[in-house]
């Protein structure tokens, strides 16, 4: 079977049961911290979660935990009206990161959790991810478009 579909109902079965004990953001802040902190093991997982990973450990999908997680992730977001958004600046920005979010919450009319990063690599600017869409108005981008034009117009000349 595939792991996407698998993750999706193993993700989607969790989101119902954190429904319906109301555990839905504590599993979420656990999955979340487990996701970004791997190597770290709790003292003890919410009682939702488990009840999961006996699931998971009984029908042989501890190999697909991880898909599991993202799309727990994602689902609940989903069924909060919550966005994620990522921000990557060349410097860390905090009036940069309060402006964007309280846009993007205009914009797109829900809340939005925004994670930021620190990127030197862009030189200046930033890169803003939100779902699919991709705003890249950092100075690497800009140099690297000139850069491209450059070479476009010289191999004209020659």
């Amino acid at each position: 079977m595939n792991t996407g579909i698998i993750s999706s109902r193993y993700a989607n079965a969790l989101l119902r049961y954190t429904q319906e004990t109301g555990g839905g953001e504590r599993v979420c802040a656990q999955v979340r911290h487990l996701l970004e902190h791997p190597e770290e093991h709790p003292a003890a997982l919410e009682p939702e979660l488990e009840r999961l990973v006996r699931l998971l450990i009984k029908n042989g999908r501890m190999g697909d935990v991880r898909f599991i997680f993202r799309s727990f992730i994602a689902m609940y977001y989903r069924s909060r009206g919550i966005r994620v958004a990522r921000l990557t600046t060349a410097v860390p920005a905090q009036e940069l990161e309060q402006r964007i979010r309280a846009m993007l919450e205009r914009q797109l009319g829900c809340e939005v959790l925004l994670e930021s990063g620190v990127d030197p690599a862009l030189l200046g600017g930033f890169a803003l991810e939100v779902g699919d869409y991709l705003l890249d108005a950092s100075v690497r981008r800009q140099v690297e478009t000139i850069r491209r034009q450059f070479v476009i117009q010289n191999n004209r000349i020659v």
